[in-house]
């Protein structure tokens, strides 16, 4: 406040010594229009009032100059102490932003405590279920107070779980009861070898065990009942037979072999559609090969059967046996014996058309065969896909909780693409033998026609 009102009366006295300094040239000016008027009497008069008033206003002047210079050293000295204090609170301010770090830092820091702690927290608790969840497969007690310490709690764990261990690297006999396969409950003795494998021994029955759930134990579908014996009696058996588990609360089961129509309906509707498919294509392997067969044996009996006609030029008579065979390589050769009398380039031409009007009969069913073979691939990919979708529908559905739930869709994507596969390699490789098989009977019935040619032109080159 003594700053602002020293400001204004700093502002005041220069402005009143302003008007002063106006006034007094007003004055001046006046005084010097009066004294040009007025006669000489009268400007004495005015000169000496002028005076006394012009030294009035100097005195007004070197008051207000003195005053003002006063107020200047008053001023800085209030501005030095006002900057010393401005310091002192700068330093205040600077002190409280330091220990509101300061501050800041340990709440900082005491939140990570917290959190620290908390994971601790949740990590003893998760290995707390993790062990009572462990011990629990070996029948261990696992109940401990609420109220008991974490760090009591670790050692009742470590101590029940060397309690285990002990019972686990342990072989021995005891007094208890097991299902035979026919699901009956008989007692007897069970040897325990460790908690991975058991043998029973009872009046009715013997043999390997294997958990059946609750605790219980059960004979496995391959007792092993000499090995069994030898166990109970303290011999050593020349191989043992064992099955290992995992623990005794859950079940095993023995896998169900599927036969082939259960393993091709695991894949649905496409894993059918794939063996329809290979059937087919089976057949027409089949048919082809057969034809073929037919096709490459009739080449060599007609060129063997004409070739004495020829010598002969007795066409009608090679004509007549040609008309005994049937297929293509007939039909060819038949062709070339009704236009001998041609010139060679023509009957070359007439040679090459009627095996070019030969080929669709040697190619029957292998267009057909090669895009089955191409086909069925695909149709497993698409199980393969139909498969994964019914799967993620599954898991959206119910979760990844339950893995019988995942195995419907998982047959599906894994037995299509194998059976589309197995249908579409040996089609693949048939269709390729076949189409040489037919290509090699093609350049076999132009030989005979060439052969035919040649022994009509040249009668010495048959013998």
């Amino acid at each position: 406040m003594s700053s602002c009102s020293g400001l204004e009366e700093s502002v005041v006295l220069r402005e009143k010594i302003m008007n002063l300094k106006k006034l007094t040239n007003y004055m001046l000016i006046t005084a010097v229009v009066l004294l040009a008027s007025a006669g000489p009497v009268r400007s004495d008069e005015l000169q000496s009032a002028y005076q006394k008033e012009y030294a009035y206003l100097e005195e007004q002047q070197r008051n207000l100059v003195s005053r003002l210079a006063a107020f200047k050293a008053k001023s800085s000295a209030e501005r030095k102490a006002l900057m010393a204090e401005v310091d002192v609170l700068s330093n205040r301010y600077r002190r409280k932003q330091n220990e509101a770090k300061n501050l800041n830092d340990i709440v900082f820091e005491s939140e990570r405590t917290l959190e620290s702690a908390r994971d601790n927290k949740n990590i003893f608790s998760s290995t707390f279920d993790q062990a009572e969840e462990t011990l629990k497969a070996y029948s261990a007690d696992t109940k401990i107070n609420e109220s008991t310490a974490a760090d009591k709690k670790v050692g009742l764990l470590f101590a029940r779980a060397f309690d285990v261990l002990e019972d686990v690297r342990s072989v021995r006999k005891e007094k208890g009861s097991f299902f035979t396969q026919k699901g009956e409950k008989v007692n007897g003795e069970i040897l325990r070898i460790g908690e991975i494998a058991s043998y029973g021994m009872s009046e009715t029955a013997r043999g390997i065990l294997v958990p059946a759930g609750a605790g219980e134990f059960k004979l496995w579908q391959k007792p092993a009942v000499s090995v069994t014996d030898d166990l109970f009696t303290g011999r050593h058996p020349e191989q043992l037979d064992i099955f290992l588990y995992e623990n005794r609360l859950n079940a095993v089961n023995a896998s169900a072999e599927k036969n082939v129509t259960e393993y091709i309906s695991s894949g649905g509707m496409v894993g059918w559609i794939i063996v329809m498919l290979g059937v087919l294509a089976l057949v027409l392997v089949a048919f082809r090969a057969a034809f073929l067969r037919s096709a490459s044996s009739a080449s060599e009996k007609i060129l063997t059967g004409i070739r004495s006609y020829i010598v002969d030029h007795d066409i009608a008579g090679a004509m007549d046996l040609c008309k005994k065979f049937k297929g293509s390589t007939s039909r060819v050769v038949s062709a070339t014996l009704r236009n001998l009398d041609r010139d060679r380039d023509h009957l070359e031409d007439i040679v090459a058309e009627s095996i070019l009007h030969e080929s669709p009969v040697l190619n029957r069913f292998g267009a057909l065969i090669i895009v089955i073979a191409a086909v069925t691939p695909l149709l497993g990919l698409l199980g393969t896909v139909t498969g994964m979708i019914s799967t993620f529908d599954i898991i959206t559905e119910f979760g990844t909780g339950d893995p019988k739930l995942l195995s419907g869709g998982i047959s599906v994507a894994l037995v299509t693409t194998q059976l589309g596969l197995i249908v579409a390699i040996p089609a693949l490789i048939l269709g390729n033998l076949l189409s040489g098989w037919s290509n090699r009977i093609k350049d076999d019935m132009e030989k005979a026609a060439l052969n035919v040619i040649n022994i009509y032109d040249a009668p010495q080159l048959a013998k």
